[in-house]
């Protein structure tokens, strides 16, 4: 994991996300630094997913500004997404085309030059050249997970987005994902933000972690700051507690020293 550079690539102000009657994110404000890797963590319906296809200009926001890379990626979005990707196993490649055929598409959609020798490059770091020409309907679990990292990965993105990048996986390859997007980080200086529900996965790659609850931050912090200021012994205790809303262990003993 490389380390976070000063120069901040998203910085999101009082975001709001209204569906209907519902807020589905509530005024919520971050910042990522370059090169860093960070977690939107939070429960089913914490906005967590939302806030991730307004970054990618999928949805519009109901109020709030996202810049990218400097500049407004709702007026903007144009200039930011060619230096972006996005990567989720619960978004299908279409089933009939080929693998091959599919990031064939998705390497012409994206502007490339010689899409082929990429294609190519990527199959042989992800392993994916045995099933090249298979359907891609027809694949396991983590093949899907590969070949969507491989389309994700096919503009060399300077901020990656990842939607539980491992989930579903055995943890042999989801260990394997989780050191070649490490690696990638390395070898590019990408920055990553990821939103997961394996939080030994965060502990290992995350340098900073905005903890949501019903689409508001409710706490956030570096996932070794986080178990020590709750008193605990692993990030997922400290989901828990925040799941439940239970208070910090630093601040039920301040609460009763002010007694």
């Amino acid at each position: 994991m490389s380390g976070p550079g000063t120069e901040t690539v998203v910085k999101v102000t009082n975001l709001i996300k209204c569906f209907g009657d519902v807020r589905a994110v509530d005024g919520i404000s971050f910042s990522v630094a370059a090169g860093s890797t960070t977690a939107l963590l939070g429960g089913n319906g914490a906005g967590k997913t939302t806030t991730i296809s307004i970054l990618l200009g999928l949805l519009l926001p109901t109020a709030g500004e996202v810049a990218i890379f400097g500049g407004d990626m709702i007026a903007h979005r144009h200039r930011m997404l060619p230096r972006m990707n996005f990567s989720s196993p619960y978004v299908d490649l279409p089933r009939r085309l080929l693998v091959r055929e599919n990031l064939t598409v998705y390497g012409h959609l994206y502007g490339l030059d010689h899409v082929k020798d990429r294609i190519a490059a990527l199959a042989r770091d992800l392993e994916i050249e045995p099933f090249l020409d298979k359907p891609t309907g027809t694949l396991s679990a983590g093949q899907k997970t590969r070949v969507t990292l491989a389309k994700a990965l096919l503009n060399t993105p300077e901020l990656l987005l990842l939607d539980e990048p491992t989930a579903s996986l055995d943890p042999d390859t989801g260990d394997w994902v989780r050191g070649y997007l490490e690696d990638y980080q390395r070898r590019t200086g990408a920055t990553l933000l990821l939103a997961s529900h394996n939080m030994a996965e965060v502990e290992r790659m995350c340098t900073q972690v905005f903890m949501l609850r019903t689409g508001v931050i409710v706490d956030q912090g570096s996932p070794a700051d986080l178990v020590s200021r709750y008193g605990r012994s692993t990030l997922e205790e400290v989901f828990l507690d925040i799941a439940r809303r239970r208070q910090p262990a630093a601040e039920e003993r301040a609460r009763e020293a002010g007694r």
